[in-house]
């Protein structure tokens, strides 16, 4: 199959990529998204909502992998993907094992060991992908799961749950996650025997090496600047998106009492829908330069339209339904292309010599550190506002200081063109 995909023409090559890519990811999310959708409602611990505690200590597992990645992601080596990959998500199915075993409220740690995995899967996933012509249409697979597969699987769990009533909360999410394992597995298959990056990618994206400490220094010494404005703003998008993820049940509670839970579904599939089009639209620019520029513009449309959306609802021009979607489509408008096509853009630009999952694992593990924050937040400050209050303000947050944080941004890296071309010259 390897060499048939290196021969293969490229519709071909970009389908087989595209359900690689997101039939691996929709399955890690069988594996860390489902709990989420549980209430827990008659448990406390610590003062705190039971909920809160398990979506804490899951953040914190999740976070400490991205801290984690920053260093194994940037120096992963091809041969090691496989193993590493099943090995991860192996450990977050024991994980969610013992959640169901052991009693409440001894439990809530094992949410710590079920994140602690996940984190990396985003970025091993992605170097099977990153440095090619069409990186970005080849991503689409897993930036479309990153939207549709929690909303979908939370509907999964709430029609398991209605058909098998017996099956407690505690043990739904192990549930599951052994029923996608299988499936994960054929995935990360797909995956394993998709060719390395040709010399024309190289010549057109640069060559993605594993980095050395030499090679991270150098980076944020010469970019440091500008990728502190992008890791700013894209901890708020990461901190909204999971905030707007774990508690979209309680919100939609709050937003109509009596909602069908095919909304879950509904919205992120709308959302992905427009995300993927805008997504592969990317990937036609040729020029770096052009397309690192437009893409910055993408973002900050994404985050305007998140701030107008919630706007319209408080001033009651729009249905809850309709700020909860263009919400979420402006959210991951800004916060998908950050992922894949910002920084893949950014290296064949500059010529850097780095990967793009180092530059995304230091905004991840920043970003999930925002994302305990408003937690804690939450449940000490706040706790008597509503969810969906929580979020508008925050939207309101990201909309003023992420818009500010990117221009300033934009500045620094024409900047850095500007100087290069006069370098050029000389």
């Amino acid at each position: 199959m390897h060499r048939l995909l290196k021969n293969a023409s490229g519709p071909w090559f970009t389908i087989w990529c595209l359900i690689a890519s997101f039939g691996t990811y929709f399955c890690m999310y069988a594996f860390r998204k489902p709990m989420s959708t549980g209430l827990y409602s008659e448990y406390t611990l610590f003062g705190m909502g039971y909920k809160s505690i398990l979506i804490i200590s899951q953040v914190l597992g999740y976070m400490t992998s991205k801290f984690i990645g920053i260093k194994v992601i940037s120096e992963l080596r091809p041969a090691a993907r496989v193993k590493l990959i099943i090995g991860l998500v192996g450990f977050s199915a024991i994980a969610l094992l013992f959640f169901g075993l052991v009693p409440y409220p001894y439990n809530f740690i094992f949410l710590f060991f079920n994140g602690l995995p996940l984190g990396m899967i985003w970025g091993v996933v992605f170097s099977f992908l990153e440095g090619r012509k069409y990186t970005e249409v080849l991503s689409i697979g897993l930036s479309i799961s990153i939207i549709a597969a929690s909303g979908i699987l939370k509907t999964t769990y709430l029609e398991v749950h209605s058909l098998f009533p017996g099956i407690s909360e505690f043990w739904l999410p192990f549930t599951i996650g052994a029923i996608a394992f299988p499936f994960f597995c054929f995935f990360v298959w797909m995956l394993s025997v998709i060719p390395a990056p040709s010399e024309a990618d190289k010549a057109l994206r640069a060559e993605r090496p594993p980095m050395t400490q030499a090679d991270k220094t150098n980076v944020l010494r010469q970019y440091g600047p500008g990728i502190a404005c992008i890791m700013i703003v894209y901890c708020m998008l990461a901190t909204m998106r999971d905030f707007r993820d774990n508690f979209s049940v309680e919100i939609w509670n709050e937003l109509d009492a009596h909602w069908n839970k095919a909304v879950l579904a509904q919205t992120e599939v709308l959302c992905s829908i427009f995300v993927l089009v805008a997504v592969g639209a990317l990937s036609l620019i040729k020029n770096n330069e052009k397309a690192f520029h437009v893409t910055m513009g993408v973002i900050i449309a994404g985050i305007g339209m998140g701030g107008i959306s919630t706007l319209l609802y408080h001033v009651h021009l729009i249905s809850g339904f309709n700020w909860m979607l263009w919400l979420g489509i402006g959210l991951f408008l800004a916060y998908v292309p950050v992922q894949v096509a910002l920084f893949e853009r950014m290296i064949a630009l500059f010529h850097i010599r780095a990967n793009a999952g180092y530059f995304v694992y230091l905004c991840d593990a920043l970003g999930y550190l925002g994302s305990v924050g408003i937690l804690f937040y939450k449940e000490f400050f706040a706790k008597t506002v509503k969810w969906s209050d929580t979020m508008a303000q925050f939207s309101c947050i990201m909309t003023i200081g992420g818009g500010v944080l990117l221009i300033t941004g934009m500045l620094f890296f024409k900047k850095l063109l500007l100087n290069k071309e006069i370098s050029y010259q000389d």
